[in-house]
This record gives structure tokens, C-alpha cells and sequence, in this order.
């Protein structure tokens, strides 16, 4: 248990950004709005740069035109979240106001973090915002999102954000008291306190936490947030957002809810955009030495190393680096378009220059522009 609480001490202490989720299910009416604000004023009081994940829109449309049945309809639930949206942020804008402080809205697509230059964007935004002191708070902008460019759920998009502005900690509030083991029956059993990695076994103990007719997600979306989050070097804490003093146990590094452990250093920004959100558009297949290479000794991708091509894909486009075992070793900005590549399989340097010429990078992906994938 002490080795615990030093892990809770770690992250509060060393977080200088924090990323803060609420769930729907969390943001009833305006008293809980003005209970997580006012949690969200202390966490700024310590010193804490903090950027808020807000559902809610949907449920407060609901709320405001009636709707006790969260609708299936893309159209509805869409028009609903327009309604919800600027009922929510006038609330939030009211509340903020009496701490001292402002807040700002950013409605985000999947797409705004796929193109690098929208993604720089919205990092940069955040950080202007933090520069005056504002409290950013950010949503799925459900009102225009279609399945292909959307996040998913709120959970998801805390842990691309985590990502996004290189958070140290990220809270997720939620109505459970965090991620619970199984008895023999597979019933929820004790709390757990510490999860060192996300594997297979974690995810297993994952259940559904949230009622469908209003909300979406549950301890699934969550714990694909914990793995963005603690890829990207970032702590994560599922706490229940329901107790009075939650904020107040957190800054005190209590032992509540479930806190999950970074699994590496701190990736730099250009490799974070890489590693999760750039759009993948072909595949290189490599033979274990150039495996080996870029794993272990950190080489830049030859030609040499690359044993077959997927898909279409043009100079300066994200590809996958998967090696013959078939896992996914790494993501990196090719040199060479696919049919480029397919003549250059397998040939040594001087063959590159011969083939494309003496201007030619002799690499298909630098080091770089090369982010390895963990296992």
C-alpha cells in the first residue's frame, strides 16, 4: 500500500498539465457542474494547468427537448447535441466565472488530430489558452461528426488529448470507484489499486459501467484511454467523480479508485502525432534484421530491410513497419512512393542511387520520422 500511495504522490506532484473527463452520468444539473468546477478551481489553485473532457451535451439536449431515450438516429442525437452544447458551456462559463477564472470551448473531429496541421492547431490553441489562464474544455463535436471521424467516446479523446499536449496525468471521473478484479463467479471483486500495463488480463476484468440510454462508454473505453495515456508517458487515475471531496483525495494522493503507471518517456510532439494519430496509408514488411535494427539499436529503415509493399501510398505518407511475425513494430513517414519502394526491395544503397538517382535519401524511413510501436 505504501509503494501505492508513492506512485499517487509521482503523479500529482510531477503533473504540471492535467487532463479531466467527466461523464455524462456525472453532469445531472447544475449543482454537479458547479461541484466539478469548483474541484477543477483547487486543482488550479496547486499550481495545475488543467484542460477539461466534458460529455453532457446529448444528455442536456435530452434534458432540455424532453428525450428520456438516448435516440439511434445519427441526425437526432446530433441535433440534440447543437441544443445541449450551448446550454452546457453557458453553465460552465457561470460557474468558472465565480472562481476567478474563464473557460473555452473546443468541439474536435478525429480529423482534427489525423492532419498534422490541424493537430498542431489544437495544441496550439490549448496552449494559448493555458498562456491566459483559461480553462479549455473540450468535447466531440457531436453536432457534425459522422462514424468515420469520430473518437468514439469522451474516454478516448482524454487520452488523445493527454497525447496531444503531453499531459502528465489524466483523471477519468466516472460512477465506479475504479477497475475491480473477478471472483470465481465473475462477479466485481476488490478494487485495484495500481496497474503497472494494460494487457490482456486487465482487459478482461473490463465491464460495462454506463447506462446506454444516456451515455456511452464504459471500464472498456477507459482502458483504451489508459493505454493512449500511458504510452504517451502520462499517469492515469479512474476515480468515482460522485464522492464530495474527490479532488481534495486526489491532491492528498489517497489511495482511491485506480491509478495506472506511464509505460515509457515522454515522446516527443512530432512522434506523439506519429505514433497515434497520423492516418495510415500502406504497410512495409521487414526481415528481422531490419527489425532488430530498428527495435535495439535505433537505425533508421534501408531498403535493404524491407522484404514486400502494401497498399498505394505517396512520398511524406505514415506507414506501418510490421515485421514477419506480423506484429506492428513501428509508424514512420516513408521517402519513397509504393511503387518506388517495390523496386527498391531488398537493394543496397549503391543500388538506391543507381535506380532513383544521387539526389535519393538512401533511408525509406529516417530515423527521424520513425516512432516504434510497444509490445
Amino acid at each position: 500500500m505504501t509503494e501505492d500511495i508513492s506512485f499517487r504522490k509521482d503523479a500529482v506532484s510531477n503533473a504540471k498539465k492535467i487532463i479531466v473527463k467527466a461523464g455524462t452520468r456525472l453532469l445531472i444539473d447544475r449543482s454537479s457542474i458547479a461541484k466539478l468546477v469548483s474541484g477543477i478551481a483547487k486543482l488550479r489553485q496547486s499550481g495545475h494547468q488543467v484542460l477539461l473532457v466534458s460529455s453532457g451535451a446529448v444528455g442536456m439536449g435530452m434534458e432540455l427537448a424532453g428525450v428520456t431515450k438516448r435516440p439511434a438516429e445519427l441526425a437526432h442525437k446530433q441535433a440534440l447535441a447543437a441544443l445541449g452544447q450551448t446550454r452546457l458551456m453557458s453553465i460552465y462559463s457561470e460557474e468558472a466565472a465565480k472562481h476567478g477564472f474563464s473557460a473555452a470551448q473546443l468541439l474536435l473531429t478525429a480529423a482534427d488530430l489525423r492532419n498534422r496541421n490541424r493537430y498542431l492547431n489544437v495544441m496550439n490553441c490549448i496552449n494559448a489558452l493555458w498562456e491566459r489562464q483559461i480553462l479549455p474544455i473540450a468535447n466531440e463535436n457531436d453536432s457534425v461528426s459522422i462514424n468515420e471521424l469520430k473518437f468514439g467516446d469522451n474516454d478516448t479523446l482524454a487520452g488523445m488529448l493527454t497525447s496531444v499536449t503531453g499531459a502528465d496525468l489524466t483523471i477519468l471521473l466516472t460512477t465506479v470507484d475504479g477497475l475491480r478484479n473477478r471472483d470465481e463467479n465473475g462477479k466485481l471483486a476488490e478494487r485495484i489499486s495500481v496497474v503497472p500495463i494494460v494487457n490482456d488480463q486487465i482487459r478482461a476484468l473490463a465491464g460495462g459501467t454506463d447506462d446506454s440510454n444516456l451515455s456511452i462508454g464504459g471500464m472498456d473505453s477507459k482502458l483504451r484511454a489508459a493505454e493512449l495515456a500511458t504510452a504517451a508517458g502520462a499517469f492515469l487515475w479512474i476515480a468515482d467523480g460522485r464522492e464530495p471531496d474527490i479532488f481534495d483525495r486526489i491532491l492528498n494522493a489517497d489511495d482511491t479508485g485506480t491509478i495506472f503507471l506511464p509505460r515509457n518517456h515522454r515522446v516527443p510532439g512530432r512522434k506523439r502525432w506519429l505514433g497515434f494519430f497520423s492516418k495510415i496509408s500502406g504497410a512495409l514488411i521487414v526481415d528481422d534484421g531490419a527489425a532488430e535494427a530498428l527495435c535495439k539499436r535505433g537505425k533508421s529503415l534501408l531498403p535493404s530491410g524491407v522484404i514486400a509493399v502494401r497498399g498505394d501510398f505517396h512520398r511524406g505518407d505514415s506507414v506501418e513497419i510490421i515485421s514477419t511475425n506480423r506484429n506492428v513494430i513501428a509508424r514512420g513517414l516513408v521517402n519513397f512512393d509504393a511503387k518506388d519502394c517495390l523496386s527498391l526491395c531488398g537493394k543496397h544503397s549503391e543500388e538506391v542511387v543507381a535506380i532513383m538517382g544521387k539526389e535519393a535519401e538512401i533511408e525509406v524511413i529516417h530515423r527521424d520520422n520513425l516512432v516504434l510501436i510497444e509490445q
